[in-house]
């Protein structure tokens, strides 16, 4: 296979098995967020944007030889589908730290691209929690690469299962210390911004809130 056509989600996953990349690494190593090689994993049918199948080809393209021959084998043989599912590391074992950071009456969202929909999404800020990393270092790290702001962890609200991607996410309440929220991930983020904690609901559906996060913006009010 020289030329992709189009990629999918499986097609991405075949490459990040022909590369022996885990999930952290192929984020890493194609500039995106962890969350989308997640989505790929969870939706192998989905057909990313045209900056990814760039950002794929390319990177198809730098492959060594022997990368490339593993990709061809996962992607001709009748069996690849489930080497490529059980070769590479799975959602389930990723963690990602959600900062919740309020200053005054306002807490901090970020709006990303969302593959998924084809279009954008609010949410607040994360990161994934790299082997090794406390959870509250990669919660203060990430939201301050993702948004140039600068917090503190006040309190850990909780983990679970993400109910769409089966990411264990870890959730922290955090206090604003310094810093301008700017878009700092323009490949991944649209926007990033400060809201009303009374607004939030108006920017992420209530459901799918982790409830302890709507309980303590409550509290804070």
């Amino acid at each position: 296979m020289d030329v992709v056509d189009r990629w999918s989600g499986h097609l991405a996953c075949a490459l990040q098995s022909a590369l022996r990349m885990t999930n952290e690494s192929f984020a890493e190593h194609l500039g995106i967020s962890i969350r989308t090689v997640a989505t790929w994993h969870s939706t192998p049918d989905i057909i990313p944007r045209t900056e990814m199948q760039q950002l794929l080809d390319r990177t198809y393209e730098a492959a060594p030889a022997t990368a490339r021959t593993r990709f061809e084998r996962k992607t001709t043989n009748v069996n690849s589908a489930d080497d490529t599912t059980g070769s590479a590391p799975q959602a389930q074992a990723l963690r990602v730290a959600i900062a919740i950071v309020v200053r005054d009456q306002d807490v901090l969202l970020v709006c990303r691209r969302d593959d998924t929909m084809s279009g954008i999404t609010w949410q607040f800020p994360a990161g994934v929690i790299k082997p090794g990393v406390k959870p509250e270092t990669a919660t203060v790290r990430e939201t301050l690469d993702e948004t140039g702001v600068h917090c503190a962890i006040r309190e850990a609200l909780g983990a679970r299962l993400h109910p769409t991607t089966g990411v264990r996410c870890l959730y922290f309440l955090c206090e604003y210390l310094a810093g301008d929220a700017t878009n700092s991930d323009s490949v991944e983020n649209i926007d990033v911004a400060w809201v009303s904690k009374t607004a939030v609901t108006r920017f992420i559906p209530a459901e799918s809130i982790y409830p302890p996060i709507l309980d303590a913006l409550k509290e804070n009010e």
